[in-house]
């Protein structure tokens, strides 16, 4: 059994389909690498690398600050529109619900067109939306706001880590792909730090937070503007792409979806668990700190920016290490380890002792998400990077959205006592079980599924644009086949669906 074959070759040489150097499929064994330093690692990246992983991190980082201004306002905003803090909460999950298809469109584009143009129409968008959140003067409008701005928010994270790592260096692409997806906790940072220090002495209140997200996002975009495409658009470019090439891109993306979507499922699956990881210890930890262990609301910020920084050190740390151990080592071990932190994240009594749990929680959930962006994009067809993981993180996303919902129906249902002897919601038993149950399943379904590190994905074709036959490489595509972009496995199952074409 393939699954059980999987989960064994974790604990030996593991054989991988990969692309080489010059483009073409191979199958080798992934090795065990030795730690290489990490600033010879970032000594490896060129200007323009690093131009376009900064670029990339700061759209996923405005992005992160642009979501958490609303959770960071809920009662400002209750009090702003007369309406309850679970009504405010209700414009979380709108923007949660609709970010799928901000994916889908921006994937599809980032593919077909290029990185650039879509990620600056994406950021201005945003940025304008956010804007359109502090002017509107009604509750209805609001949510039709922030409903919208799941769809732009949707768009980001596929188009920045497809951006930031696929000129990369294979060698770096673990440390960077840790630090880049950390730019959501550190976007959550920068929002409480200014939710804490200028939103109270401004007489715009949590509006500051709008207008400091709109004009962020709208300079990344302009930012965008400045740098060249990515290199692999700007060959298909200068190589001569055939018209009709967005008729082209649908053919092979109905070609992916027919003969890969076990792995199309797969990872979506897999993103909806990492979801629920991440929201499920922190949603609801604020809450937890003010109503179960009876600390202020301040202090509960103060424990969740510790838990932050944990998350932004261990997304770096775990990212790096995949790039030794491989990517789903990395995983599995993270999510064990944050499962055995349990006890120390939920038992303890004093503020010191509670921040102290979430920050080694943290560092191993977020640690376990460090690997994620590049894991993606090697699963991924190679011709698909911006669209197939972005779809399938926010399918995820969309799975777990009601992630908060749960565990506050469940904890208030269920009376416990607090560290003074009161009664008080289970949040902490709840948050408990649900974590250990989530991190099972994550270190299962990690560890029955496939990886490919070390890829060089960046050599293949780009989807929907070939060049003439007689100019092109001969490891790419010939006229006419829709196979560009699959992988080994993938291609095995063309002839049964052409098979089965030509039976009806």
């Amino acid at each position: 059994m393939e699954a059980w074959e999987n989960v064994k070759s974790l604990f030996r040489r593991e054989k991988i389909t990969i692309i080489n150097e010059h483009g073409v499929e191979e199958e080798r064994y992934a090795d065990y690498e030795p730690l290489a330093n990490p600033i010879s690692l970032c000594r490896e990246l060129t200007l323009k690398n690093w131009v376009f992983f900064l670029v990339g991190l700061m759209a996923w980082t405005i992005d992160g600050f642009d979501f958490h201004s609303v959770s960071l306002s809920v009662s400002r905003l209750a009090v702003h529109y007369d309406v309850s803090r679970v009504n405010i909460t209700t414009s979380i999950t709108l923007t949660l619900l609709f970010r799928s298809l901000g994916a889908a469109l921006f994937g599809v584009l980032g593919d077909l067109y290029g990185r650039k143009w879509p990620m600056v129409a994406n950021m201005i968008l945003i940025g304008g939306l956010q804007l359109a959140t502090a002017y509107a003067d009604t509750f209805p409008k609001f949510l039709a706001v922030r409903a919208m701005f799941g769809i732009g928010m949707g768009g980001v994270w596929g188009n920045a880590i497809a951006m930031a790592l696929e000129s990369m260096p294979p060698r770096p692409r673990g440390l960077m792909s840790g630090i880049l997806q950390q730019g959501y906790s550190l976007g959550y940072l920068l929002a409480a730090a200014l939710n804490l220090t200028v939103v109270p002495k401004s007489k715009e209140s949590f509006k500051m937070l709008f207008y400091v997200g709109a004009g962020c996002s709208v300079f990344v975009g302009f930012l965008r503007c400045l740098f060249p495409e990515s290199e692999q658009f700007l060959k298909a470019k200068a190589e001569g792409k055939r018209g009709g090439h967005t008729q082209q891109f649908f053919k092979e993306a109905k070609l992916v979806l027919r003969t890969s979507w076990r792995r199309c499922i797969y990872a979506c699956i897999l993103m909806a668990l990492f979801n629920f990881f991440s929201h499920t210890t922190q949603d609801s930890y604020p809450t937890f700190i003010q109503q179960g262990k009876e600390y202020s609301g301040n202090q509960a910020s103060l424990a969740t920016v510790i838990a932050k920084v944990g998350a932004c050190v261990g997304g770096a740390i775990i990212g790096y290490v995949s790039q030794s151990i491989g990517r789903r080592r990395a995983i599995v071990i993270s999510a064990i380890l944050a499962g055995c932190l349990i006890p120390a994240w939920i038992i303890p009594s004093s503020l010191g002792g509670l921040s102290a749990g979430s920050f080694m929680l943290q560092f191993f959930v977020q640690g376990a998400w460090g690997v994620i962006p590049i894991h993606l994009n090697e699963l991924s067809p190679p011709a698909f990077r911006s669209s197939f993981p972005g779809i399938a993180y926010q399918i995820g996303n969309m799975i777990s959205s009601p992630s908060a919902e749960i565990v506050t129906a469940i904890a208030e249902s269920n009376l416990i006592k607090s560290r003074t002897g009161k009664l008080a919601p289970a949040y902490g038993p709840t948050m408990g079980v649900a974590t250990a149950l989530i991190a099972t399943g994550i270190a299962i379904w990690t560890a029955i599924g496939k990886e490919a590190r070390g890829s060089r994905f960046e050599q293949a074709d780009i989807a929907g644009h070939h060049v003439e036959e007689k100019d092109a490489p001969r490891n790419k595509a010939p006229e006419g086949d829709l196979e560009a972009g699959l992988s080994r496995d993938d291609k095995g199952a063309v002839d049964v669906v052409e098979d089965i074409e030509k039976k009806h």
